[in-house]
């Protein structure tokens, strides 16, 4: 049993510098566009776009500060530097990047480079809309809206403790149902107020 296990063993690496010279078979996958046969890349531009090498400047923490407060106009809704940064198939972020490095060249402050980029794309580049004109609403309904929901749950929280304490008062009163010293009106009154809350 051994020897055949020995002699299988022999055969198969035997044959494997055969199977790895071997050409493609049929349905086994070609070599990719600029692969030669043992898998090296001939032309790098085979690879996809290349792209420029990172400087020190492209780090510069003042112009990520800039770039993250400027949306890439690709449409993907992230600012600038995390497009250029994560999405390297973006062909917009990059030179977004480039014109804001122009603009810091030619002498340019955080809010200057800011406003050229508005005057070009208008204010949708902006991440966050100035707090001017309409856009005030944009910071202020969705607190108003969280104060209103808030009152109207805060009135009926209040309204159903007190319906709750009424009826707690009113059961342990057994057989009548009646708190001491309601008058018929009130109690009647009171179960009315009961009813409808349960609807």
């Amino acid at each position: 049993m051994t020897s055949r296990r020995v002699f299988l063993l022999h055969g198969l690496v035997g044959a494997l510098p055969a199977l790895l010279h071997a050409g493609p078979a049929a349905g086994q996958q070609q070599p990719l566009a600029g692969q030669g046969e043992a898998g090296e890349l001939r032309d790098p531009a085979a690879a996809g776009r290349p792209r420029d090498r990172a400087t020190q400047r492209d780090n510069d923490e003042y112009i990520n500060q800039i770039e993250h407060r400027l949306q890439c106009t690709c449409g993907c809704t992230l600012d600038i530097y995390t497009c250029r940064t994560t999405d390297f198939t973006c062909t917009f972020s990059p030179a977004l990047h480039k014109e804001v490095l122009a603009l810091r060249d030619e002498g340019k402050d955080a809010d200057a480079i800011i406003a050229a980029f508005v005057a070009k794309y208008g204010e949708k580049v902006l991440m966050a809309p100035k707090p001017e004109g309409f856009n005030i609403a944009g910071y202020v309904v969705p607190g108003i809206a969280i104060l209103l929901v808030g009152s109207v749950m805060a009135v009926l929280m209040v309204r159903r403790s007190r319906l709750t304490a009424a009826t707690a008062a009113a059961a342990p009163l057994g057989g009548e149902g009646t708190v001491p010293g309601a008058s018929a009106d009130e109690m009647e009154r009171l179960r009315r107020e009961l009813r409808e809350f349960d609807e």
